[in-house]
């Protein structure tokens, strides 16, 4: 897997997080055959590159 720079990446939030600041997780769309996922309470923090298969065998799973 090639490093992925996800300095200016945009970033999504779930259509189910609410506005008040709950535990949330951001993903990035932006990056073929992978999916970046952070903390959004730390966006400045680490990041976890995830294959996209895998990406969306968790979703599918919840």
């Amino acid at each position: 897997m090639h490093p992925v720079d996800v300095r200016a990446t945009a970033w999504r939030k779930s259509s189910y997080s609410n506005t008040e600041g709950g535990s949330c997780v951001e993903v990035s769309d932006q990056f073929p055959g992978v999916v970046p996922v952070r903390d959004s309470k730390v966006p400045e923090g680490p990041v976890v590159v995830v294959g996209g298969d895998a990406w969306g065998r968790f979703v599918a799973s919840l």
